[in-house]
């Protein structure tokens, strides 16, 4: 059996459209970027070649994962987010175009600073921390954090393929749990947590149910890692940092109520392209500490201000009959 790229392709397109696969163009371009070893440049030069009964297999064997519900990343084993190129996974939450927005608002903070010291906090591949470290004005240096070892490898490698493993770290981390003191103190702390109710996990789509359980669960009501993040690293944001979440859908108000119960101010909410209000942030206060070092004297009103002693002592006076 013998056709032509652009003819897989578009059998391929095909197949994805009846089975209601959105981004269908896009995913089946990547499916044989996949089995040709190409990237998507070359996929457009390569059109009119023809593919033979070995790689004709090989894309059928893609596309039934695909079909049976594999996501689509998890077959090519990367995505792009940010303009980056990030390997991806299952152990790992697959990069949205909606996360970006907590990386713009990230950026945002971080570029009205000199220095900054950046916790990617549940950090999965790595890819808000990574895009921030690579894009900020500012000098940055930070931890990636996760529960998951398995997650830890997948962001290292993330570093490395980025440019930016000797400026952040990785670090296994328990966002339930306090902050290690090894850690230190941050200027920011960026995290997307899982925030999922646990009752509708089981309702989700078949591809986002075949992602990391632990990444997607957040409870009775979605918000046990808000509140135990709040709880547990409000004390490493330094003064006039901030902590940045990324929320689900219509859980911004919730969120902004933990973090002014936690003591942050200036709560601010950032919408995503689609208009959804996607990111919540907080600032961590200021305390300032005042010593009175010594009491000042009392001023007595017993000799009005004009009186004679007054006007003895006004010794820089200058009348007009002097000049």
């Amino acid at each position: 059996m013998v056709t032509t790229v652009n003819d897989a392709y578009l059998d391929i397109r095909q197949k994805l459209r009846r089975a209601e696969i959105a981004g269908s163009d896009i995913e089946a371009r990547e499916l044989i970027c996949k089995a040709l070893e190409i990237d998507a440049d070359r996929f457009y030069a390569k059109r009119g070649e023809y593919l033979f009964d070995n790689k004709i297999s090989q894309l059928k064997e893609l596309v039934a994962l695909r079909l049976s519900g594999v996501p689509l990343q998890h077959i090519t084993g990367r995505w792009e987010f940010y303009g980056l190129d990030f390997k991806v996974t299952p152990d790992t939450l697959i990069p949205r175009a909606d996360t970006e927005t907590l990386v713009d608002a990230a950026l945002a903070f971080v570029n009205t600073r000199q220095k900054v010291r950046v916790l990617d906090l549940c950090c999965g591949t790595g890819c808000v921390g990574i895009a921030v470290a690579r894009f900020a004005h500012s000098p940055i240096s930070g931890l990636l954090a996760d529960i998951s070892p398995a997650a830890l490898a997948v962001a290292r490698e993330n570093a490395v393929r980025n440019r930016v493993s000797g400026r952040m770290g990785v670090a296994e981390c328990d966002a339930r749990q306090p902050c290690p003191e090894v850690f230190g103190s941050f200027d920011l702390i960026v995290c997307n947590p899982p925030y999922i109710p646990s009752g509708e996990i089981d309702g989700l789509d078949i591809e986002v149910r075949r992602e990391p359980h632990l990444a997607l669960d957040g409870g009775p009501d979605g918000l046990d890692f808000y509140r135990a993040v709040c709880r547990n690293f409000k004390a490493v944001v330094r003064e006039g940092g901030a902590l940045m979440f990324e929320v689900g859908l219509a859980q911004h108000e919730a969120v902004q109520k933990i973090l002014l119960d936690a003591g942050f101010e200036d709560i601010a909410v950032f919408k995503d392209l689609t208009g959804i209000e996607r990111v919540v942030c907080g600032t961590a206060p200021y305390e300032y500490e005042m010593e009175i070092h010594a009491e000042l004297p009392e001023i007595s009103n017993d000799c009005p201000e004009n009186c004679t002693e007054n006007e003895e002592k006004r010794t820089n006076v200058v009348n007009d009959a002097d000049l």
